[in-house]
Parts: C-alpha cells; structure tokens; sequence
C-alpha cells in the first residue's frame, strides 16, 4: 500500500541547503524545476531520501503553512565514528547543540543543526565494535 517514506524539510534558502547535503555525501536524485531557482530538491544516501521544498513554494503551490524553524524534526545519521562525523559536519557549516556523548551505554550521540536550522543527530553504535 505504502512506499519509499522521506521526509521533507521547508527550507529558506534550498541551494545552499541542498550543497550541505550534497557534502555529506548525499546525491540528488530530483529538482523542480530541472533549470533555474529550485523551489524543490531531493537528494538520497542508502536508500533514504530527504526532500527540500521552499517555504514559497509549500504555501502557493500547496496552501500549507510551513514552518522552517525550530525543533520540529531531526535528521539521523548513524556512523562508526561520530566525533570525526561531528568535526566534518562543522566544517560543512553545521552548528553545535550538544558534544558527542554516551547514551544508553551503548550510543555514542552528537547533536547539530544544518544550514537551515533542522536538527541533525550522529549516532554510534558502540556496542558493535
């Protein structure tokens, strides 16, 4: 019944949010329109996809009321080293929320926010090695 679930992030400036996850090594897999200013982007990373869509364009094309601040979703992304994926997401632009540190003795977690503001979670699995 159900396919491919992503999720979607309403974003303010969508070219620069879709370089940051560009450099993280997801690809993009789909842009509205294919030429000029981009009001919707989708970019993929094993198999998972993130969409960006423009404020404008969710409340003109769509007649939703977006909201492209705050807490309102986290973006996970699992590694087998979080302090180098914390240091790499720094340099890519991202902001520091909370150091890596241990939960549940056996994650080892960081927490960021991107370009935009969306929170980003790192996460080992110290359990696993």
């Amino acid at each position: 019944m159900f396919r491919s679930p992503q999720v979607v992030l309403f974003t303010r400036r969508i070219e620069a949010a879709a370089a940051f996850y560009r450099a993280l090594g997801f690809i993009e897999v789909f842009r509205e329109p294919a030429e000029g200013k981009a009001v919707h982007v989708d970019l993929e990373l094993d198999g998972y996809r993130i969409g960006l869509a423009t404020e404008r364009s969710a409340r003109e094309d769509h007649w939703l009321e977006p909201v492209a601040s705050g807490q309102r979703a986290v973006v996970v992304l699992w590694t087998d080293d979080v302090r180098a994926g914390f240091d790499r997401l720094l340099e890519l632009g991202a902001q520091p929320v909370h150091e890596p540190s241990v939960w549940l003795d056996r994650l080892l977690i960081a927490w960021l926010t991107d370009p935009d503001g969306h929170l980003l979670q790192v996460v080992q699995d110290l359990s696993t090695g």
